[in-house]
């Protein structure tokens, strides 16, 4: 878990520190120098750096030909360069990652949230999602234009979703499914095949 004063330090002042908090619990990592790479939709085992120095010379090695998400936020470290030699050993300093990764993440939050319509919760889980995936509705989330200000919904504390959440829940925000009209709601009573055939002489 991050520390309170950390968050309250480093956060954007756009966003409550209970959405902070939330956030990093649910799409973030407790090590500042966790470094995720993920290649064609799968995770490209790495070793894990000890360093400021080796976390940034993953980031540096793989930037460009995997998505490559960094720290606690674990921020998308391509985003918003053109190079590698611009990337910045800010990316695995907690407090200025907390700062970087809370600033992208309330724009994304924003936008969606003003796809809804009004700050509903929903409008939550579906930003981490797109934070996740780096797209929401088929656009590219961290390049899209910041719509400004928009009300934002303040999701329930973490350790409330932990206690009082069911096991699917609390692993994190899920999409429900949609409901397949082909499997569901079919009552066909079986019980009478193979076995009430009268017997031919």
């Amino acid at each position: 878990m991050v520390d309170a004063a950390l968050i309250q330090q480093c956060a954007d002042p756009g966003l409550k520190p209970a959405i902070v908090e939330k956030f990093i619990v649910s799409a973030g990592s407790p090590d500042p120098l966790a470094v995720t790479v993920r290649s064609g939709g799968r995770v490209v085992l790495i070793p894990r750096p000890g360093t400021g120095e080796e976390a940034m010379a993953l980031v540096r090695q793989h930037v460009g030909k995997a998505v490559v998400r960094v720290g606690v936020t674990q921020y998308p470290a391509g985003v918003g360069i053109t190079d590698v030699s611009e990337l910045k050993p800010d990316l695995v300093d907690a407090c200025a990652n907390i700062r970087m990764g809370t600033k992208l993440f309330a724009k994304v939050y924003r936008i969606v949230t003003k796809w809804y319509g009004n700050a509903v919760d929903e409008a939550f889980d579906d930003a981490i999602e797109a934070w996740k995936t780096g797209s929401f509705e088929g656009k590219a989330i961290f390049s899209e234009p910041d719509p400004g200000d928009v009300k934002l919904a303040v999701p329930a504390p973490a350790e409330a979703d932990r206690s009082e959440a069911g096991p699917t829940e609390a692993a994190g925000p899920v999409r429900p499914e949609p409901v397949d009209p082909n499997k569901a709601g079919i009552r066909i009573d079986l019980s009478g095949i193979g076995g009430s055939r009268p017997k031919s002489d």
